[in-house]
This record gives structure tokens, C-alpha cells and sequence, in this order.
């Protein structure tokens, strides 16, 4: 080794390129920054459409104006979202192996993209009792948003390392929920503004479903201009829609075992996470008292917790190993239910609230890349669209289970959040039996998937 001092270069250049270089060897060779930055903007854009249709706005307004506050609103609104998820379970392994076969994950992406956002729109045509109207484009408007959310995240082992996967989808959960914050933020704003002027539900909801579904698509146009597809096309024979779903499962068990395991580990904790989204504010309002503009506030606060969780606990991630993080996180979620569910003043709610921010964040990033660390190159949107239907598949029991025990118990919030936090205690139990070494060998081995017909 040669004893001569290497040339520092003055004005801080040196840190510039070893900031630089720490840049490059997080990202895959040929991946630029702008790339990565489109990539992001993406879960900018779409989740807009999941705080203020799911979460916030839209939410309450169906089971309180729509549904004119009847006991069935909350099933009513829980069955169009579950009907939207099993159409995605259904479809979403065909759509991504095709897309695989024909390289065409940004076109799937952008067919989407423009799906959500023309739904989107329609739900400003909602009105009092038109809870048929309501349902539908829900359901229309929350399965392109899931074929979306599935497309984008198979990116993901394009862009980053094996070793920065969980940073880099951090950056992206983190930003999404800045661009959350951003529609919320204004919808807020114009929810102030039209309840100081005396107006009712009936006329500003419609103006907030408008402003949501602009801002998704300002925000996705970079992700269009500056994402590339790098994916060769495979021209794999497809199977019909059902064949194709059994032949992945089937792949899944004779070769990816640890990667079917995390398919039931997502699926038992995310059960538990469609709730919070889907259902928190209706919690809120319904449990704990909350006007809609404190549940909008509460849901700002609960999205700047997620942000901070998700960037920072992404590299946090990258250190510990992604199956001890997303452990740590289904335990943070556990306590969460149990302060929420003992609340009764608002000040422990809102602690409740914050500590599901955090763990929203860690928990979803956790899951997309460890999803990401088990799937072969060569199928990156069929794995990614078998994440999806975990994902999905929880979507439709998690609201469909808190609907259900609100039903039964004639309205009790609480006993209906208790019984969530099953979900996560489940999902736990079943990550401990995930091997993450074993899985990344056999995602090396397999350089050519043989299915079993």
C-alpha cells in the first residue's frame, strides 16, 4: 500500500464526491438521480388519493352524508373496498406477468394512473343517498390505484442495490407521505374555508375530490418522462386468469418458499394496516368525538410521523436486517391498538396516532423491500403482483372483519379496533418463521423458473 497522501481537492469537492460516489453505490449501474426522483414522485402523486379518499375526506363523507349515518355505512363503504381488492387478487398476477412477458410495466402504469384520477373525478358527482354511485367509483377508483401501487414498487430492484433497497424505498414511502400531506393540506384548507362560509358537506366534498384527483396528475407526470423500463421482454406464453395465479402460487412453493411465507406474513399485518387507512377517521368521528377538520389535522400530524418513519428507519433497516425491522415494527403496532383501544382522553389517542404514523411508514417500506430481496429479476411485476394479492387479499378481510364487528355490536368502534390488533400479532408469528437468508439463495439459485403445470 502506498504510504502517499491521496490529493484533497479544496472548497469541500472532496465531500461532494464521496457523497457522490456513496449516491452510486446505492443506486444499480445506468440509474441516474432523476431517475430515482421520478420514481418517488410517483408515491407523491397516489397518495393524495389515500389520505383524502380513503382516510379522510371521502370516508367519513360516505357513511355520514352519503349513507345519511345509518349502522350499514361503514359495511356498505368496507365492501365496495373489499369488492375493489378482490378483483385485484383476481387479475393483478395476470397483469404482471403480462407486463413482464411484454417489458410494459410503465404502460400498465400510466393505463392506471389515468383510471384513478378519471375516477377520482367522478366521485365529486356523489351525492346524498347515492350510496350505489358511491360504491362504484370507490371500487373503480381503488383498483387502479392498487394495479398503480403494484407496477411502481416492482421498479424498485431495478433502481436500487440488493443492499439499499430498504433506503431507497424509504426515500419513496417518505415522500409519498409528503405528498399526502400536501392534499391534505389543501383540502383542509378548503374544508376551513367552505365551513366558515356555512356550506354543507354536499358542496365542498365534491370540490375536495376534484383538487385530489389534480394533484395526482400534476405530481405522476415525471415518473412518465423520467422512468425507464429496463426490463427485456420475456414473451412467456400466458395461461388464462386463474391458471396464471395457481401457476405462481404453485412457483412460490416448490422454489421461493420463505418468499410465500412473507405473502402470509403481508397478508395477516396488512389486514391490520387497510383498517388504520381506511378506517381511522371514521374511528375518530365516530369513537373519540372528532370534527372533520380535527380528523384532517389528526391524519396531517399521523402522515408527518409516517414520512420521518419511513426515511429514517430505511437506512436503519439497511443495518438491522429487513426481518428484524419489520418485527419491530408489527411490535410497535401491537401497542398502538392497546393505547388506542384504552383512550379516552384525546391526548392519548393522539399519542396512539402518532405512533401508527411511525409505524405505517416502517412497516409498508419494510415489506416492499424485503418483497424486493426475494424476487427474481426476471419476473419483478409477477412477484410484485403476488405481494399485491397478499396485500389485497388482507384488504378485503381487515375492513371487511372491522365492518362487520361494528355491525354486530351495534356501532362499538373500540371492540372492532381490539380485534384488529389480532392481525398484527398474527403477521408476527409468522414472520419469525421467514428465513431471510435462505430466501436470498433461493432467489440466486432459480436462473430460470421452471413452473409446475
Amino acid at each position: 500500500m502506498s504510504d502517499t497522501l491521496p490529493h484533497v481537492p479544496p472548497d469541500g469537492t472532496a465531500d461532494q464526491a464521496r457523497g457522490t460516489a456513496g449516491f452510486r453505490d446505492t443506486l444499480n449501474p445506468g440509474v441516474a438521480r432523476r431517475e430515482v426522483w421520478a420514481w418517488a414522485m410517483y408515491d407523491f402523486a397516489n397518495s393524495g388519493y389515500t389520505t383524502v379518499v380513503l382516510t379522510t375526506v371521502f370516508s367519513t363523507y360516505f357513511v355520514g352524508v352519503v349513507a345519511a349515518g345509518k349502522p350499514w355505512g361503514t359495511l356498505a363503504f368496507t365492501s365496495a373496498l373489499s369488492f375493489s381488492y378482490l378483483l385485484i387478487m383476481l387479475t393483478m398476477p395476470t397483469l404482471g406477468a403480462r407486463a413482464d412477458a411484454r417489458a410494459g410495466k410503465r404502460r400498465l402504469l400510466f393505463s392506471s394512473t389515468v383510471g384513478c384520477v378519471a375516477c377520482t373525478l367522478l366521485l365529486a358527482l356523489v351525492g346524498p343517498g347515492d350510496v350505489v354511485l358511491g360504491m362504484v367509483m370507490l371500487a373503480a377508483s381503488n383498483y387502479c390505484y392498487c394495479i398503480g401501487e403494484s407496477v411502481v414498487a416492482a421498479f424498485l430492484p431495478e433502481i436500487a442495490r440488493p443492499k439499499a433497497l430498504g433506503r431507497v424505498s424509504g426515500w419513496g414511502w417518505s415522500f409519498g407521505y409528503c405528498g399526502g400531506m400536501l392534499s391534505l393540506g389543501l383540502s383542509l384548507a378548503l374544508v376551513s374555508w367552505s365551513t366558515a362560509q356555512g356550506e354543507p358537506a354536499s358542496l365542498y366534498v365534491p370540490r375536495v375530490m376534484v383538487l385530489t384527483a389534480v394533484i395526482f396528475a400534476v405530481a405522476a407526470v415525471p415518473s412518465f418522462v423520467f422512468l425507464r423500463e429496463r426490463a427485456v421482454a420475456t414473451h412467456r406464453p400466458l395461461e388464462g386468469l386463474l391458471g396464471r395465479l395457481l401457476a405462481a402460487w404453485r412457483d412460490t412453493g416448490s422454489h421461493f418458499r420463505d418468499f410465500r411465507m412473507l405473502l402470509f406474513c403481508g397478508a395477516c399485518y396488512q389486514a391490520g394496516i387497510t383498517v388504520v387507512i381506511t378506517l381511522s377517521a371514521v374511528y375518530a368521528t365516530q369513537a373519540m368525538g372528532f370534527t372533520m377538520a380535527q380528523t384532517m389535522l389528526l391524519v396531517f400530524v399521523v402522515n408527518i410521523a409516517a414520512a420521518a418513519g419511513a426515511f429514517l428507519f430505511g437506512h436503519v433497516q439497511d443495518r438491522i436486517g429487513h426481518k428484524r425491522a419489520l418485527a419491530l415494527t408489527l411490535c410497535g403496532w401491537i401497542l398502538m391498538v392497546l393505547i388506542a383501544y384504552l383512550a379516552v382522553e384525546l391526548w392519548v389517542f393522539w399519542i396512539a396516532a402518532t405512533l401508527a404514523g411511525l409505524c405505517m411508514g416502517t412497516s409498508q417500506s419494510a415489506g416492499r423491500a424485503m418483497a424486493g430481496a426475494f424476487a427474481p429479476q426476471h419476473r419483478l411485476a409477477e412477484f410484485y403482483s403476488l405481494w399485491t394479492f397478499a396485500i389485497q387479499l388482507s384488504a378485503v378481510i381487515g375492513p371487511l372483519c372491522y365492518g362487520l364487528v361494528t355491525w354486530l355490536t351495534g356501532g362499538n368502534q373500540r371492540t372492532a379496533l381490539l380485534c384488529t390488533g389480532l392481525f398484527f400479532v398474527a403477521g408476527l408469528l409468522v414472520l419469525l418463521r421467514v428465513d431471510f437468508a435462505r430466501g436470498v439463495r433461493q432467489r440466486d439459485t432459480m436462473s430460470e423458473f421452471v413452473s409446475v403445470q
